[in-house]
C-alpha cells in the first residue's frame, strides 16, 4: 500500500515527466520556440526526476530528498513568477533574456547567422492553453508541489 509520501513522489515524477514531454512536444512538434527563461524553467523538472529516482534507490534519505524538492520547486516558483512579470511588462528583460545584443558580433557572417537564428523574447508568449501562458501553469504547479512537499516534510516525524 502506498503512503502519502510515496503517492506524492510518484505524482511529482509523473507531473515532471508530463511537463517535460509537453514542452518538447510544443517546441519540436508544434514548432513554438521557447525563450531562454522557458528553457530554464524545465530544469527543476529534470532535477525533480533525478531526486525522486535517487529516493527510490536510497529511501533512507527520503527526508533530505523532500527538502531538496522544496528548494527546487521554490526556486522554480520564483523563476516562473519572474518570467510572468516579464511577460506582463512589470519587469524588464534581463541578460538571461538577452537576444545577443551585438556585443559578440564581429563580422557580417555572424550577423547573418544571428538573423537566421530565431530567438524568442522572454516577454513574448508564443503558446497559450485556455488563454494562459505555460509560465502561469508553471507557477501554479510549482507552488502546489512546494507547499505539499513542505507539509510532508514537516509531518515526516509524525508519520514515521
Amino acid at each position: 500500500m502506498l503512503n502519502n509520501k510515496s503517492l506524492f513522489l510518484n505524482l511529482i515524477l509523473l507531473v515532471s515527466f508530463v511537463a517535460l514531454m509537453s514542452a518538447f512536444f510544443i517546441e519540436y512538434i508544434l514548432g513554438h520556440q521557447p525563450c531562454n527563461l522557458c528553457i530554464l524553467e524545465r530544469i527543476p523538472y529534470v532535477i525533480a526526476i533525478v531526486i525522486i529516482l535517487l529516493n527510490y534507490k536510497f529511501y533512507q534519505f527520503e527526508k533530505i530528498f523532500l527538502v531538496l524538492l522544496v528548494i527546487v520547486f521554490l526556486t522554480a516558483t520564483i523563476l516562473s513568477v519572474y518570467h510572468f512579470g516579464i511577460e506582463q511588462g512589470f519587469i524588464e528583460e534581463s541578460l538571461v533574456c538577452d537576444l545577443k545584443n551585438g556585443s559578440e558580433v564581429t563580422s557580417k557572417e555572424e550577423i547573418l547567422k544571428q538573423l537566421q537564428e530565431q530567438k524568442v523574447s522572454c516577454k513574448d508568449v508564443t503558446f497559450k492553453i485556455f488563454g494562459l501562458s505555460l509560465t502561469t501553469y508553471n507557477i501554479v504547479i510549482s507552488i502546489l508541489i512546494t507547499i505539499n512537499a513542505l507539509k510532508i516534510y514537516l509531518n515526516y516525524a509524525k508519520s514515521k
